[in-house]
């Protein structure tokens, strides 16, 4: 519907502009000219209906506009949907392709695998001209390797590891075992005080043994007259121990009355 047909079909007076004009000199004839305000709120009511008019053309051009603005923004995303999905649909036809490709020649290799040997010389002929096909797909393929090279890097692995735990094993056989060594501080008292020191010290000195090894030794009073010997030694761990020194020291009965550690230090 056109705006000439809504104006149509609008109930207005387009005439009463002629009429006013006509009543209005009818007037001024009988009363006198008619004060300005009436022709004022008539100019008025068409100037609305004027400016009313125009305002129903513009909104009826407008709306005609939008919508084939609209249509052509939805043509435009219509077609740009119907690209992707024809390069969605090349992607897949090429993944399904590729897919085909390996599972044949996943296939091909799986064969050859099994393939029973006749005196370790390999398949057969038959088996050799089956497997034609698979190598040329191999061509066609050729920057993929499946299984091989896994092999390959696992046995590098191997030998790699191997040969650095010789490498470690003989290193270590070269460095020198660490022996922990003791200082023993020892306190011999003899009977009483008419014991002969210097004898005893020798009795002491006299228990050699391997890792042992005697050191200074002092005599230091204990009362009454009587001296105690004081005597240093360093022996190894596993070779000598605080028992077996009192043991061997205690066997001279005619001088040693009783043997103490005074100190223990770790070397």
């Amino acid at each position: 519907m056109t705006a000439a047909d809504c104006l149509a079909q609008e109930r207005i007076w387009f005439d009463k502009p002629r009429y006013d004009e006509a009543e209005r000199r009818f007037y001024e004839q009988m009363n006198g000219p008619t004060q300005p305000r009436q022709d004022t709120g008539a100019n008025s009511i068409l100037q609305d209906i004027a400016r009313a008019r125009e305002n129903i053309q513009k909104s009826l051009a407008g709306s005609g506009g939008g919508s084939a603005a609209d249509y052509g923004e939805l043509a435009a995303r219509m077609k740009n949907l119907e690209l992707e999905n024809q390069s969605l649909h090349k992607v897949v036809e090429e993944l399904r392709s590729a897919l085909s490709k390996m599972e044949s020649r996943v296939s091909a290799l799986e064969k050859r695998s099994t393939a029973p040997t006749v005196n370790g010389t390999g398949p057969a002929a038959p088996q050799k001209a089956s497997s034609a096909p698979v190598k040329d797909e191999d061509e066609d393929e050729d920057d993929i390797d499946l299984f091989g090279s896994d092999e390959e890097v696992d046995e590098e692995a191997e030998r790699l590891k191997e040969q650095r735990l010789q490498e470690y094993a003989a290193k270590k056989a070269k460095k020198p075992a660490l022996i922990a060594k003791s200082s023993i501080l020892l306190d011999v008292k003899p009977w009483d005080d008419e014991t002969d020191m210097a004898k005893l010290e020798e009795c002491v000195r006299s228990v050699q043994v391997d890792g042992l090894l005697w050191g200074a030794s002092k005599l230091v009073p204990v009362g009454y007259g009587i001296k105690k010997l004081q005597i240093n030694c360093v022996v190894e761990d596993d070779k000598v121990g605080t028992d077996f020194l009192e043991e061997e020291i205690t066997k001279f009965e005619d001088y040693v009355q009783s043997v103490d550690v005074a100190a223990f230090n770790k070397i």
